[in-house]
């Protein structure tokens, strides 16, 4: 069994999504969802009904746009994220969000299938800006490999569990 990995990434914008001064970002965010959904090695993201999660507020700051997503590989990710389209309006992100102080994206390593929630992305980044780069939050700076089969089957039973104590889906 082959573990996925989950990413989550935060940006404070520089005004609310619906600002003159932010509408070259959103003129950009269907494009860029969809070569998310269409690349090598994607398999889910967060996003409303609406098809993105800029709406979704995470943190107590409306200006924080949270991005959460599972990919097959860190090689997938990294070939999204910098040898992409998606590139281009990185280079472009000044011009939007405001540079973070604190590390602001995290990896971590799921069991297949599992959709990682909002209050997960959130631990797992805090952890990483506590802690450092761990098995249980990296970066592209320090990327740990992926746990054995017989880890991956634990990672698989625990996100069981916790489906099974909540109830609902995590």
């Amino acid at each position: 069994m082959k573990c996925q990995l989950a990413q989550v990434n935060i940006a404070r914008a520089r005004a609310p999504i619906d600002h003159p001064s932010m509408a070259g970002f959103a003129a950009r965010l269907d494009a860029v969802n969809a070569l998310a959904e269409n690349s090598p090695g994607f398999i889910w993201r967060l996003k409303t009904d609406a098809g993105d999660a800029t709406s979704i507020s995470a943190y107590d700051d409306e200006l924080i746009i949270v991005n959460l997503s599972v990919w097959e590989s860190v090689e997938h990710l990294k070939h999204f994220v910098y040898r992409s389209a998606h590139a281009e309006a990185m280079k472009l992100r000044r011009q939007w969000f405001e540079r973070m102080r604190e590390s602001h994206m995290a990896l971590w390593w799921i069991a297949p299938g599992h959709a990682p929630t909002i209050a997960e992305a959130k631990e797992r980044l805090a952890y990483l800006r506590l802690y450092g780069e761990t098995e249980f939050a990296f970066s592209f700076a320090n990327v740990i490999h992926p746990p054995s089969a017989v880890q991956a089957i634990e990672l698989m039973e625990q996100a069981e569990q916790a489906i099974t104590i909540s109830g609902s889906p995590a």
